[in-house]
């Protein structure tokens, strides 16, 4: 056994027969893994010894405890059942049920199988923002796992792979850090520990570790929890942790020659540099004084991300023009966000071209490389001042990024350009391209101007806000069907339906002589969604929204699409989550 380099021989030899023997001790019972013991494993003793057997029996069966409901503002932890023998099942999640107008039983309805199919299909669709949010809702509300055909582990997972695929690293951070589940999704953990340390956070990666309460199992997520205690000063910590999986059969050179190094047990630097992972190649870095380091094309994307995180990354300014290899790695790395859009378009403001070339430009360019048509073409927007020549070399230049396929690498400078031009000074022909490459963000509309000529636009939307009395809508909503009965001008559209259905779903009563206004229809609601309805399968319905939204925004969607959505919330009393969307869709606003 290795010496440990912080203690003598005598406490360490102590300490390691009274470890072993409690390990003999319970493997009467049942055998333990220890492979990634940490510190609160060490503290066990005897006494503990049938809770660690529940415990260890618990993470093979992946089975969880019950914990006690978060607040509404979130700002609680989640309090989790003390007892490792529970039986009962971890409710994993981040919102309160009442937040949203949904229900604790709301996947206790819906059929595994049909739940696999909704996730398979929504997978495959690039979600709008309005759907993402919605997505978020369902999924990360605490509320009892499906029990038909689907188990925790495949449920926690679709959980897992949506956060992933979202990417929003605060979102998952809180989900992992609140619900203490570090191990339960290693894929999870270690998606957000490289993430971060590829962003050069370290800090952030670490914070994961801190508050854990159990035995780090993946090996991975050990080693780089070693390496946190390291950095965080806790040195003791992190050497006894190595040196019981060195005892348990961990054989990584690598890694260890980079611990030594960090420990302070050896001055001698190995040059040695793995990209197995962001880890080893972090430690490479940091072990290194004088680390350089040259990315190819096929470099992992994490390890583009933290050379550029990192300053490591090549100076724009000192790059030869003749050094096109140095050049394409750029334009490559640009298009994956990795370095910015000026410093590559800097570097083709360098190149220099003669006067033939600028006024030919359109088949010039054609005989150049790559670089250099791109470098052409860009300069000659830049010097054009007629807009709509202007627009057809952006289009061109654009059309050459990607049929390279780095497309990306020429977004953000395309909005710059386009930014200074107004819509009326292009012809039509262009107006396409504009539309799409414009700077598209929506300016935050804050205000609701209220229209009292439309019913759906008129000052009793303030009761989706939460701005009411009940018997003055009532009042004002009689008013206003009044004097639509009366003006054979005033024509009830589908949104004007959408307001007062919800009003009347909410318990707003109105007069029988204003019932034959408007019909509804019981095929404006498809089947599938009305049959969830009919089995209370709440989330499953929202499901089938989502899909629905699908690549749309809210506000983008036809009054039929969006009478069935609302229709349906109607039905299933989800208040919440339909005022919100009527908010989005109804008022007209500045």
């Amino acid at each position: 056994m290795k010496i440990l380099k912080l203690l003598n021989k005598t406490y360490l030899s102590i300490l390691i027969i009274f470890f072993f023997s409690i390990v003999n001790s319970l493997s009467q019972d049942e055998p333990v893994d220890i492979w990634n013991i940490d510190k609160e494993q060490i503290k066990e003793n005897s006494e503990n010894k049938e809770l660690i057997s529940s415990t260890e029996s618990e993470i093979e069966t992946e089975k969880i405890d019950v914990f006690n409901m978060q607040t509404k503002d979130r700002s609680d932890s989640i309090k989790v059942d003390e007892s490792l023998n529970s039986k009962e099942i971890k409710i994993i999640g981040l919102y309160d049920p009442e937040d949203f107008g949904l229900k604790i039983d709301m996947w206790s309805n819906s059929n595994g199988d049909q739940l696999k199919y909704l996730f398979s299909n929504l997978a495959k669709i690039n979600l709008s923002r309005d759907a993402s949010e919605l997505m978020n809702i369902v999924l990360l509300t605490n509320a009892y796992y499906p029990k038909k055909n689907i188990s925790e582990k495949d449920f926690l997972k679709i959980k897992s792979d949506w956060l992933i695929k979202h990417n929003n690293l605060e979102l998952i951070e809180e989900y992992l850090i609140k619900n203490d589940i570090l191990n339960l999704h290693p894929k999870l953990s270690k998606y957000l520990i490289d993430k971060y340390l590829s962003e050069s956070k370290l800090d952030k990666a670490c914070k994961i570790f801190l508050n854990n309460s159990e035995p780090i199992k993946d090996n991975y997520l050990s080693k780089f929890n070693i390496y946190c205690l390291i950095n965080n000063g806790k040195k003791d910590e992190a050497q006894l942790i190595f040196d019981l999986k060195k005892e348990l059969g961990f054989n990584e050179q690598y890694f260890e020659n980079k611990l030594n190094y960090l420990f302070g047990y050896t001055n001698e630097i190995d040059k040695t540099i793995s990209e197995k992972s962001i880890l080893d190649f972090h430690l490479a870095h940091k072990t290194n004084p004088e680390f350089t380091f040259e990315p190819k094309e096929n470099t992992n994307p994490l390890i583009w991300k933290y050379l550029a995180a990192s300053n490591l990354l090549y100076q724009t300014n000192e790059i030869d023009l003749d050094e096109l290899e140095k050049i394409e790695l750029i334009e490559y790395a640009t298009h994956n966000k990795n370095y910015l859009e000026d410093d590559l378009f800097q570097i083709y403001k360098r190149f220099q071209f003669t006067i033939d070339q600028f006024l030919n430009v359109k088949t010039v360019f054609k005989s150049l490389t790559n670089i250099e048509s791109r470098a052409l073409l860009y300069q000659t927007v830049l010097l054009e001042s007629d807009i709509n020549k202007k627009i057809e070399l952006m289009k061109l230049l654009k059309e050459v990024f990607i049929k390279d396929k780095i497309g990306k690498a020429f977004e953000e400078k395309l909005k710059d350009l386009l930014q200074d031009i107004e819509l009326d000074q292009i012809s039509s022909k262009h107006t396409s391209f504009y539309l799409e490459n414009i700077n598209t963000d929506e300016k935050k509309q804050t205000k609701i101007k209220y229209n009292d000529d439309l019913l759906h636009q008129s000052k009793l939307i303030k009761y989706f806000i939460g701005d009411f009395n009940q018997t003055k809508i009532e009042k004002d909503l009689n008013n206003f069907l009044k004097k639509i009965k009366k003006d054979k001008k005033y024509s009830i559209s589908k949104k004007d339906i959408i307001l007062i259905e919800s009003l009347k779903s909410d318990g707003i009563k109105i007069d029988k002589k204003y019932d034959n206004l408007y019909k509804i229809l019981d095929s404006e609601m498809p089947t599938d969604i009305q049959v969830m309805i009919n089995n209370n399968e709440s989330a499953s319905t929202i499901l089938r929204i989502i899909e629905v939204i699908g690549q749309d925004e809210l506000s983008t969607l036809d009054e039929d699409t969006l009478f069935f959505i609302i229709s349906a919330l109607n039905q299933l009393n989800i208040d919440s989550i339909r005022n919100k969307i009527l908010l989005k869709v109804l008022p007209l606003k500045v």
